[in-house]
């Protein structure tokens, strides 16, 4: 883990703070916004989409892969995560455990996860970091 002030780093991480407020979060008032940058160096995101049944919630970062995923991208490099309550970033916001294993199946082991916290620090993880044992097939 480190602190980024690539330029790329910070624009992905500002795509990922605007993407938070279209957050759908009526229940928990959980804002999360994700950027995901493809290989190829185009930019999808995504919110969270919440429901009152909760399990059929969906995160930000699964949003943007999916939408990645349902126009025919494959190959991602990064993606940054901001998020908070009320839509104000108060601190990092870790992806949770799905999204992750998610993640593996699309990121390579040494691809960026880029999380932002309330000061505006973009820190940069690699996906091993955060997920070390993915289950794989």
């Amino acid at each position: 883990m480190k602190i980024t002030t690539d330029k790329e780093d910070i624009l992905l991480a500002n795509e990922a703070k605007r993407a938070m407020e279209k957050a759908y979060a009526p229940y928990s008032g959980f804002h999360v916004g994700a950027a995901l940058l493809t290989r190829e160096g185009k930019v999808y995101t995504g919110c969270n989409i919440e429901n009152a049944s909760y399990p059929a919630t969906c995160c930000a970062e699964r949003t943007a892969i999916f939408k990645a995923v349902s126009e025919g991208e494959k190959y991602f490099s990064k993606i940054a995560i901001a998020g908070g309550k009320n839509g104000n970033i108060t601190s990092i916001c870790y992806p949770c455990g799905i999204c992750r294993q998610v993640m593996s199946e699309f990121f390579g082991k040494d691809s960026e996860i880029l999380l932002i916290n309330e000061k505006d620090e973009v820190y940069s993880y690699k996906l091993c970091e955060l997920l070390p044992y993915s289950f794989e097939m």
